[in-house]
């Protein structure tokens, strides 16, 4: 099968597509067919190895998954011995996880991280849903509690888990202020964010308006001026350093480990979100998109031969939403 590999960490002119053998599944995993994949930041972290103390958990001299990426969309071809709930022909969506592998023609995923597809979504748009959707969904829903009524900002809601994000605090019948750049500020106001501000011209965490929740998931911004932006028992929701720009020991962590350090002094609530693919939240997921509260946004597509650029496209910052592999 055509594949896009690594045995290096490095630019995009790493990853090349290679012919490599079609995995078989274990019992308790299932092959799907990939029709469709979609990039996050994490790729362009696995991909550089980027920053140095992530590659304690990817493999410290070269990448531990040779394969690159995680989302994915597609239909079961064969299931292991041990599998139940899902049949070859099964359309299916999930995240793979740190064992990447989904920018491929074929990849086997565990039964327990593989949904069925939302009926009224495309392979492409299915594959953008898995680990933004699941982030939105974590990060509002069981980590913010958010309800009718409750004041919610998004930094970052431009993204690809931001565009989730605001339209699920809006189903979730929150008052939203989404923060953006100026090119992107009728995009977020046709997702339903009652404000939008954008951070070229204003700076939020100097405006009076105050958060129960801010979901932070840009990581540009202190920690006191985050806490500025919320209500004295709100919550600060950390998930984010997409302005990295890389080479570093910690990046993004360092933000994080400094909220944790902080958290158990504080009034407000401030809490570093972690993620783990699974069904329930991808089952959770289906039953929203199905519903019309959520719809994934594309920002571009390529063709699997092309994941380099794609990646340097995002890279650059240039990306609103998702970008999506077509296989």
């Amino acid at each position: 099968m055509k594949a896009i590999v690594q045995d290096r960490y490095g630019p995009p002119e790493t990853l090349t597509l290679a012919d490599v053998d079609t995995p078989v599944p274990a019992p308790d995993e299932v092959l799907v067919r990939v029709e469709a994949a979609s990039l996050n930041a994490y790729d362009w972290h696995a991909m550089r190895g980027d920053p140095l103390i992530a590659r304690l958990a990817m493999g410290r001299s070269r990448p531990r998954a040779r394969i690159r990426g995680r989302d994915f969309a597609g239909r079961v071809e064969a299931v292991g011995a041990e599998v139940r709930q899902v049949r070859p022909g099964d359309a299916v969506f999930g995240d793979l996880g740190d064992a990447n592998g989904a920018f491929a023609e074929y990849a086997c995923v565990p039964e327990t991280l593989v949904a069925p597809r939302p009926a009224n979504l495309t392979p492409q748009q299915a594959a953008a849903l898995p680990l933004a959707g699941v982030t939105a969904l974590m990060g509002l829903c069981d980590v913010g509690r958010v309800g009718p009524g409750c004041r919610v900002l998004v930094n970052g809601a431009s993204g690809g888990v931001g565009t989730l994000a605001v339209q699920l605090a809006r189903a979730l019948r929150a008052t939203v202020t989404a923060v953006c750049s100026t090119r992107n500020v009728d995009l977020v106001g046709s997702l339903g964010a009652d404000h939008v501000v954008d951070y070229t011209r204003h700076d939020f965490t100097r405006d009076t308006r105050r958060h129960d929740l801010v979901f932070d998931l840009v990581g540009n911004r202190s920690l006191a001026a985050l806490r500025r932006a919320l209500t004295p028992t709100g919550t600060l929701l950390l998930s984010g350093g997409g302005v990295y720009r890389g080479g570093s020991l910690l990046g993004p962590v360092g933000l994080i480990t400094r909220g944790r350090m902080l958290a158990p002094f504080v009034r407000q609530r401030i809490v570093v979100l972690t993620t783990a693919p699974g069904r329930r939240h991808l089952d959770a997921l289906r039953v929203h998109v199905e519903n019309g509260r959520l719809t994934p946004v594309i920002d571009r597509t390529y063709p699997l031969h092309e994941v380099p650029e794609a990646i340097r496209y995002l890279e650059g910052e240039h990306a609103r939403a998702k970008v999506v592999i077509t296989i």
